[in-house]
């Protein structure tokens, strides 16, 4: 087959924005869309093409079309709404949703879409905004390996550790997996933080000796620095990792799995966005996690 060369995009967010953008530097001819047509500005001005719709981007005959959107019904309403991509794709088209949604709503639209001769990638991404920015995401991917291996040239233009993991629905699996860790890493660096702030100790040689052994990570070495200086503008809010969570926990129950740290996690989370001090908590980042330990323990990370 001929190898791919235009791309759709749908979705112009911190994430897919950025990832737009890497398409347009590896060489494909890009034609994006999204739902507030102010977003799609920047990637003009680079050279993208803009589509009225998803259907009409479908109908422009793209070889693969992105999807990056917020939660599951975005994702079902691209694909199958008013103006969605199946009321003018061909048979043949390759979808790819980068979105975090649902396994089991993605194995339903994957087969749905099959029954059209169009095939579902669920590519659900990890590596925040700095990732999407510098090409570095890791992208984990469900669904039919010869399509994974004819949308390689794609992921490659955006990432830097793709895996294809198996049936449809298994890369959302594996990022509610991705997340777990993620959510409960963070927990240990705040409350490590804490420990360090209470006990006397200067946060930041804490960060830089840890970051460097054992107990080093990225939530440490990246959104360590940012908590100690009170720097809680979002890479990825805590609005949508609890619209994540919310599908770890249902897939916790499917599997009768109990998630004791997922769970602590999650009521922090859920304690910033209703802190009234913050504002709208959820628009914060997700190391604002940090401001639940902080009244927890009664001090500020970033006082002297």
């Amino acid at each position: 087959m001929q190898p791919f060369h235009h791309v759709g995009y749908i979705g112009m967010g911190t994430m897919g924005g950025a990832m737009a953008v890497n398409l347009l530097k590896g060489g494909f001819d890009v034609t994006v869309w999204n739902r507030t047509a102010a977003k799609v500005q920047p990637l003009q001005e680079k050279g993208a093409k803009v589509a009225e719709s998803p259907a009409d981007l479908a109908s422009r005959h793209p070889d693969a079309i992105c999807i990056n959107v917020s939660d599951t019904p975005d994702v079902e309403a691209v694909l199958f709404g008013d103006g969605g991509i199946v009321h003018a794709a061909p048979p043949g088209l390759v979808i790819i949703d980068h979105s975090t949604i649902s396994p089991a709503a993605t194995q339903r639209f994957a087969a749905r879409l099959a029954e059209r001769g169009i095939t579902f990638l669920d590519a659900p991404v990890s590596g925040g905004d700095v990732g999407a920015r510098n090409a570095t995401l890791c992208i984990m991917v469900g669904g039919p390996a010869d399509a994974f291996d004819r949308c390689l040239p794609l992921f490659q233009a955006m990432g830097k550790t793709i895996v294809h993991v198996g049936a449809a629905g298994m890369g959302q699996v594996c990022k509610a997996c991705n997340q777990v860790a993620v959510v409960c890493n963070l927990m240990g660096v705040c409350e490590a933080m804490a420990l360090a702030r209470k006990s006397g100790l200067d946060v930041a040689k804490m960060i830089e000796v840890v970051g460097g052994g054992a107990g080093g990570s990225w939530q440490l070495s990246n959104l360590g620095p940012r908590i100690l200086a009170g720097n809680f503008a979002p890479g990825f809010m805590i609005d949508l990792v609890l619209k994540d969570l919310a599908i770890v926990d249902d897939a916790a129950r499917r599997t009768a799995l109990p998630m004791p740290a997922t769970s602590l996690a999650e009521a922090l989370f859920r304690s910033v966005k209703a802190d009234p001090a913050l504002g709208d908590g959820g628009k914060l980042g997700t190391h604002a996690m940090a401001k639940a330990i902080e009244r927890l323990g009664g001090f500020l990370f970033d006082a002297g």
